[in-house]
């Protein structure tokens, strides 16, 4: 099955751009390596500076781990960010057409 995650934070208003473009390279380099294992959304909230990711990894090994865009999106991290990550197991009940 997996493990599930949700993770949860605020930017400052002035560094919310910059996160999302950070998030959209990593997605862009996820599109590009096809990982195996890795399922995985992100979400800015309406309030334009709460971000949401959730996850689920379905071997040991977590795909994000190996990728060179989530590292520069994880650098200096909390310099971006009004609030620290709250991060969250989860288990997933049931999805339907959650692909864009």
């Amino acid at each position: 099955m997996g493990k599930s995650f949700v993770v949860s934070y605020q930017m400052r208003p002035e560094t919310a751009d910059e996160n999302q473009r950070l998030i959209e390279d990593v997605f862009a380099e996820l599109a590009g390596a096809s990982p195996d294992g890795l399922r995985y959304a992100s979400f800015r909230l309406a309030d334009g500076v709460t971000f949401v990711h959730v996850g689920t990894v379905t071997d040991e090994a977590n795909p994000l781990a190996e990728s060179a865009a989530f590292r520069e999106f994880q650098r200096a991290f909390g310099d971006r960010a009004a609030t620290p990550p709250k991060f969250e197991d989860a288990r997933l009940l049931g999805a339907y057409g959650f692909d864009t």
